[in-house]
């Protein structure tokens, strides 16, 4: 199977902050729950000092005092997240029930968790983590032999947050290259080793970034990444990608560029996958998150040329596998929801494309595995899965145990069995093993969760937005519950990227439903829950849908009374955080508590750091035209904060090595409320040191952030004990 070539900057979920051994005193506990969120006294913030920086847009004038946060290698700045850190938890520490919130997150999270089985070479691997280990540990087997530990994250640094990012295994299994990222960063080292032996054998690669490794024989591999830029590492602009090849045994300086580089044409995202016949490389180009260019070269002939596929970047393509060289591509040239067709290598462009499986209503995801295809339809955000052989024809629709996200059904194609996952948002994941020639599906692996899912129910509403387009949600809670507008509900959306918001269990999020909190999922306009349509209809000149697509979900809920505006947080991550930040800044009075997380919230910005012009595709860039600049004036959090407003309670979430979305847009947006802010809601920012945008968080730091997260909730909700 030829893995689609990864958007890398295509922002998704929530970071994970801040950890401390969990102790639980009831006695304290239960004197300082007579506290309410009143008798905490007013925040008194540390002094923010404004510049006099203005920019201007087409002639338009705007100012940027707080541009010198931007500056993350000033002792300045450095020493204003200390400042306001110091504030955040003085005010946390006063939560009466945190330490319960703690030790309820530790025992959902304290239990055995086991990915499934994949061979490689000699030996059987698996992902494993025992509970409360801070990340997972790569273990393998021979046969039916006692398990070993291949690879163990948790000692690679001594506060768990240095992170496994990748594992490549060369086509024999006797070589393995694995990626490591350090403090949450999106720059990775490569470090090879003998399977055997696990012992290095040559240098470590560095300034890896937004890549895979594809191995051609044990000859070497494929990787990309960026030049180091010139200043911040955390901050300064990389929009030239470049593929390399590393052959062993020699020095990465002297690693052969394969593709990019040139002045003439920039591609800030390229991928090389390499057919598992070992008989063609594929690479994909992209100047945005949405679109690439494909191109394929014959490794079989010396010197051959890299072939077009595609030219242009209009459409998201790339080849699932081959068949000798019959290629088989997943397109959505001429298909907003997907389909595959067929292609002959030697003439590959898409006037010779032959349908094989043609586009449906839903959109599709395909997988291959065992000699067969796997497609996988999102109806209404659900799962549905049919399996097909390799000439088109459907052999069956694969039966799953209830309503929710199936995952998997990849493998090699002499795998036997291949496994995949099941799960919803309260229903711990199950691992089933597929026989793949019967279509037959047994329990591999239950899970070990301490969750008792018949307590609660989750269900499937849809409601109106603004301009009438149906918009569906998923509402999660205890069963029983009052619906007399009482209830702490959580409302969390992406809506971007074309991202699709399926459902997941989480064991952070059971805490929450633990506490009889209600956590409701709305599958806006952006994602990609109805294909490329659906993600277009939230771009650029029309993300306000995206915006009243939230709004009209928290209007629902409070109008059929799950809940009430002061009992309403609004939760998004990355472009959630975005989400959150428009949404709270447009109506904040819908709003109790608002928990924008490592968010996108400098819309004129954006684009000048990191890999940020390769978001231009969703949101256009205030350089743009002068219509787009206004347009995104008009929603840019940092902009719209205004005096004399009452902001919800807010806690702005974010790392300080997150070199993704830069923490800057969350320094400026707090240092806005804080300024403006009326009334005595506190606007706080948690700023997590030696974390990044969320990957590879460790289990500690996620325990204390969610902690931290519910109470500073609970609190602003007027929640005096639990």
């Amino acid at each position: 199977m030829i893995k689609k070539a990864l958007t890398c900057a295509v922002l998704m979920a929530l970071t994970a902050c801040g950890t401390q051994e969990v102790q639980n005193n009831n006695k304290n506990a239960q004197t300082e729950a007579k506290k309410t969120s009143s008798q905490i006294a007013a925040v008194q913030y540390p002094e923010t000092k404004k510049g006099d920086v203005v920019d201007s847009y087409f002639e338009t004038q705007v100012a940027d005092p707080y541009r010198w946060l931007e500056d993350d290698m000033s002792e300045e700045t450095a020493d204003w997240v200390k400042a306001q850190n110091k504030v955040t938890a003085d005010y946390l520490s006063q939560i009466p029930y945190r330490d319960e919130l703690k030790a309820s997150l530790k025992n959902l999270m304290d239990y055995e968790k086991v990915g499934a089985p994949f061979t490689e070479g000699n030996y059987t691997y698996f992902y494993k983590n025992d509970g409360l280990q801070n990340q997972y540990v790569v273990y393998r087997q021979k046969g039916d032999g006692e398990a070993e530990v291949f690879l163990d994250p948790n000692k690679f640094s001594e506060e768990g947050t240095t992170s496994l990012a990748g594992l490549s295994f060369s086509k024999d299994g006797s070589l393995a290259a694995y990626q490591i990222s350090e403090g949450g960063s999106d720059w990775r080292k490569v470090i090879i080793i003998d399977v055997e032996s696990k012992k290095q054998i040559e240098e470590t690669l560095i300034d890896v970034k937004f890549s895979d490794i594809s191995w051609i024989g044990n000859e070497g591999f494929y990787y990309s990444s960026y030049d180091k830029p010139k200043g911040s590492e955390l901050s300064a602009k990389t929009d030239q990608h470049k593929l390399y090849f590393h052959k062993l045994g020699t020095a990465q300086k002297d690693d052969q560029l394969v593709f990019g580089g040139t002045d003439s044409e920039k591609h800030r995202y390229i991928g090389g996958y390499v057919t598992e016949d070992d008989k063609y490389l594929l690479v994909s180009a992209s100047v945005s998150t949405s679109g690439n260019k494909l191109f394929i070269k014959d490794l079989t002939k010396a010197k051959s040329p890299l072939v077009t596929i595609l030219d242009n970047t209009e459409s998201d393509t790339y080849v699932l596998d081959n068949i000798g060289s019959k290629l088989f591509l997943v397109t959505n040239l001429n298909a907003p929801n997907k389909k595959i067709v067929t292609v002959d290598a030697a003439d590959p462009s898409p006037e010779y494309w032959e349908d094989l499986i043609p586009e449906t209503k839903n959109v599709l995801s395909v997988s291959t595995g065992g000699g067969y295809i796997f497609a996988k339809y999102m109806v209404d955000a659900i799962s549905k899965v049919k399996q097909f052989d390799k000439s088109g024809k459907e052999i069956r629709e694969i039966e799953l145990p209830g309503v929710g996200t199936a995952r998997g059904f990849s493998g090699k194609d002499d795998d036997a069995t291949l496994y995949y996952s099941f799960t919803n948002y309260k229903t711990p994941g199950t691992t089933f093993a597929l026989n793949a020639s019967k279509g037959e599906s047994k329990v591999y692996r239950k899970s070990n969760a301490k969750f008792d899912s018949e307590q609660y129910e989750s269900k499937q509403v849809f409601y109106k937005s603004k301009d009438g387009t149906k918009v569906p949600m998923i509402i999660t809670h205890k069963k029983g519950i009052e619906l007399d507008g009482s209830n702490p509900t959580i409302l969390y959306a992406y809506g971007g990227f074309n991202v699709s918001l399926t459902p997941r269990f989480s064991p952070t999020r059971a805490a929450w439903l633990e506490q009889g909190g209600i956590y409701a999922v709305a599958n806006l306009r952006g994602g990609g829950e109805y294909g490329k349509e659906w993600h277009k209809a939230g771009t650029q000149l029309q993300k306000q849908n995206v915006f009243d697509d939230f709004i009209s979900a928290a209007e629902f809920l409070i109008d059929k009374k799950y809940t009430s505006s002061p009992k309403l947080a609004v939760n998004g991550g990355s472009n959630g955080g975005l989400l959150v930040g428009a949404v709270m800044t447009q109506r904040p009075e819908l709003f109790k508590v608002a928990l924008p997380a490592v968010g996108v919230l400098d819309m004129l910005r954006y684009h000048t750091f990191t890999a940020g012009a390769g978001w231009a595709y969703d949101y256009g860039t205030a350089e743009q035209s002068k219509e787009m600049f206004n347009y995104l004036k008009a929603y840019s959090p940092v902009h719209n904060v205004k005096p004399g407003v009452q902001y919800p309670a807010t806690m702005v979430t974010t790392g300080d090595h997150d070199d993704r979305v830069v923490p800057a847009h969350s320094f400026k947006f707090a240092a806005e409320l804080q300024s403006k802010q009326a009334g005595t809601n506190p606007t706080l920012i948690r700023i997590e040191t030696n974390a990044g945008h969320g990957a590879g968080t460790p289990t500690s730091k996620t325990i204390e952030q969610y902690a931290d997260i519910y109470g500073f909730t609970l609190y602003n909700m007027g929640v005096q004990k639990l």
